[in-house]
């Protein structure tokens, strides 16, 4: 797989040499593949997806911030503790790198640079939230909880984009399920720092 790289995405530092070396190994990161069923028939199908989802990031978000935006449990997570306002500058910044993450998860193989910034994102919802953008008054860690739950919304709401591909419905059913696949691993990865030394 493959991504065109981008620039100008606030915090958006994929393959910098700021980003440490993910304490999984690549072995850790095979098996996890394997346990997800993730395949190499799988990426094709992802590398389709990518294409399908190109030109559709922002209606996608629309319909993601728009689901965290009805909760406010979930948009908590990006207010301002004191106020309780959502901070408008932190959801953009938030914003333009999930939708370079949609193109990621479909287009960038999974090797070490990919994992490296697996667990940079891991980071960023606990022990370095708020760092990258500056939002020193939001709420300073997303319980796992939700990390694991956002799995089926994030899952069932990219299907609908799928089929606008006008591909099979064969052709959609495997991109979707290559996705859900791919989201798995990586909220599996996300969930490291959450863990106890030894338990991950």
């Amino acid at each position: 797989m493959s991504a065109q790289p981008q620039e100008g995405i606030p915090g958006y530092d994929y393959g910098s040499a700021r980003i440490p070396r993910s304490p999984v190994t690549t072995e850790e990161l095979g098996l996890l593949r394997r346990t997800v069923l993730l395949t190499d028939e799988d990426e094709k199908y992802l590398r389709m997806a990518g294409e399908a989802l190109e030109g559709q990031t922002d209606d996608v978000l629309d319909v993601w911030y728009g689901f965290v935006g009805d909760h406010p449990h979930l948009l908590h997570y990006f207010a301002d503790a004191r106020t309780g306002e959502p901070d408008a500058e932190y959801l953009a910044r938030v914003r333009a790198r999930f939708a370079q993450w949609i193109l990621d998860t479909c287009r960038r193989p999974y090797d070490q640079a990919w994992l490296d910034y697996q667990e940079e994102i891991a980071l960023r919802h606990t022990s370095r939230k708020n760092e990258t953008d500056s939002a020193r008054n939001a709420p300073p860690v997303v319980p796992l909880r939700y990390l694991i739950a956002f799995i089926y919304p994030i899952t069932a709401t990219i299907r609908p984009f799928l089929e606008k591909s006008g591909r099979s419905a064969a052709d959609v059913a495997r991109m979707h399920d290559a996705w859900f696949k791919a989201v798995t691993l990586q909220i599996g990865l996300w969930s490291r720092p959450y863990a106890r030394d030894g338990h991950f």
